[in-house]
């Protein structure tokens, strides 16, 4: 007798009331234990090291390189389909405790054994440590942590010190700033865009016309209907997953190399924060999409035999839709300066550092006033020869002369004002 539902399905959620659903089960080998990371000489508790890439007893100092799998571009990839998230392997792998910041709202999971009670994104000391939850999807791939704390300190030091607008004793904060290394959670996108296209492009031509006797010539613009079709894959298109990470602080570190990428271990997040995702896979999707949407609609544009067109039209489907959940790393830093706190943010595989940075705005008003010596200066010899008789003819270069002075000391003071804005509103 067969029996309902059979023991190789679960029940899925279902989006029709009165109607039950069943997919089936997730593999054993994708449902994997919780483990525990300690040293197999003194029973110490072991943590990943990014130095030398493998987990290393905080203790005795007993080293076991992790079976590190580079897979890169080629990380396995899911398709959208109910099935295949419900057979994506659920949890972190190993038993963690979650921070949940009272100020700023985050929340970041850490190791047992961890003792901190400092956000990593605010550096409040308002928080809660409950035990964190298995639910989440768990990652399949993350790039490992490639860089040391030592390494953060030598580029936030270089970072602190390479504009004259900032206070001299910034570079102190650099040397006693706490890095928080962390894993922070992205979606990976690909899919095929096919496109169709039809607008109306300019095209100009110049016309001789008789004026009053005269013949003379004039621009012509004509409107002529173009169409075309793009075929454009969109290959690793990257979206943060979590909400609590300043998208414009990310822009600035710059991208990732996807061919570092590994099958993802628990190991490498012993003695470590991470963050699960609070950007669903269906948000994500409609935000990388429209990513999709508008490079697509450049290349239809960049079809047409002039860029000045209207009543652009385009059809757009896509295909061979598939998504990654993984791991970035990052290591984050708050230093106070006065009554505020900074942000900064070092990219954990390549360097590359973003943050915001007081600005000393005694320096500034300084350089713009000085900036403007020259035209003052200038402008008042201007004047001088012009109410000197035997000089009054020197006028006219002298006072072209003090506006160039001008013009110049306004582009200084503009730019200037607008780079230190730039470096502490983020």
């Amino acid at each position: 007798m067969n029996t309902f539902p059979p023991t190789d399905y679960v029940r899925a959620q279902s989006a029709v009331p009165g109607i039950e659903v069943y997919v089936p089960r997730p593999p054993q080998e994708m449902q994997q234990d919780v483990v525990a990371f300690h040293c197999p000489q003194c029973d110490a508790t072991t943590a990943y090291c990014a130095e030398n890439g493998g987990l290393t007893c905080i203790h005795c100092g007993h080293y076991e390189a992790p079976a590190q799998s580079i897979v890169g571009k080629a990380a396995a990839e899911f398709e959208f389909t109910v099935e295949t998230v419900a057979r994506a392997a659920h949890g972190w792998g190993i038993e963690r405790k979650e921070l949940s910041c009272q100020r700023c709202g985050v929340h970041t999971t850490l190791s047992t054994d961890m003792l901190t009670h400092t956000c990593p994104f605010c550096g409040s000391n308002q928080v809660v440590q409950v035990k964190a939850t298995q639910d989440i999807l768990r990652p399949r791939f993350l790039v490992p942590l490639q860089i040391g704390e030592d390494d953060c300190r030598r580029i936030t030091i270089a970072w602190l010190q390479n504009s004259w607008m900032l206070p001299k004793n910034l570079q102190q904060l650099g040397r006693t700033a706490e890095f928080t290394p962390i894993y922070i959670p992205f979606w990976t996108f690909d899919a095929q865009a096919s496109a169709y296209w039809r607008a109306e492009v300019a095209h100009t031509r110049q016309k001789t016309v008789w004026r009053n006797g005269r013949r003379t010539t004039q621009t012509v613009t004509e409107w002529r209907w173009e169409s075309g079709n793009v075929e454009l894959f969109h290959d690793d298109l990257l979206v943060n997953g979590s909400n609590q990470v300043s998208k414009m602080l990310l822009r600035q570190l710059r991208g990732y190399d996807l061919q570092a990428l590994v099958l993802y271990d628990a190991s490498y997040l012993a003695g470590m924060q991470a963050q699960a995702y609070d950007v669903d896979l269906e948000t994500a999707w409609e935000l990388g999409r429209a990513v999709m949407r508008q490079r697509t609609k450049t290349a239809c544009q960049g079809q047409a035999t002039s860029q000045r067109m209207r009543n652009f039209s385009m059809s757009l489907d896509f295909s061979e839709e598939t998504w990654r959940y993984i791991l970035l790393p990052m290591y984050l830093a708050t230093y106070a300066y006065g009554r505020d706190r900074f942000q900064v943010m070092i990219n954990g595989q390549s360097g590359s550092i973003a943050g915001q940075r007081p600005v000393d705005w005694r320096k500034v008003v300084g350089a713009t006033a000085v900036s403007l010596l020259p035209a003052i200066l200038s402008g008042l010899l201007a004047l001088y020869v012009t109410a000197t008789a035997n000089t009054a003819h020197l006028a006219a270069p002298v006072g072209f002369v003090a506006a160039l002075a001008l013009i110049g000391a306004l582009v200084f003071i503009i730019h200037t004002v607008q780079t230190a804005l730039k470096m502490d509103d983020v």
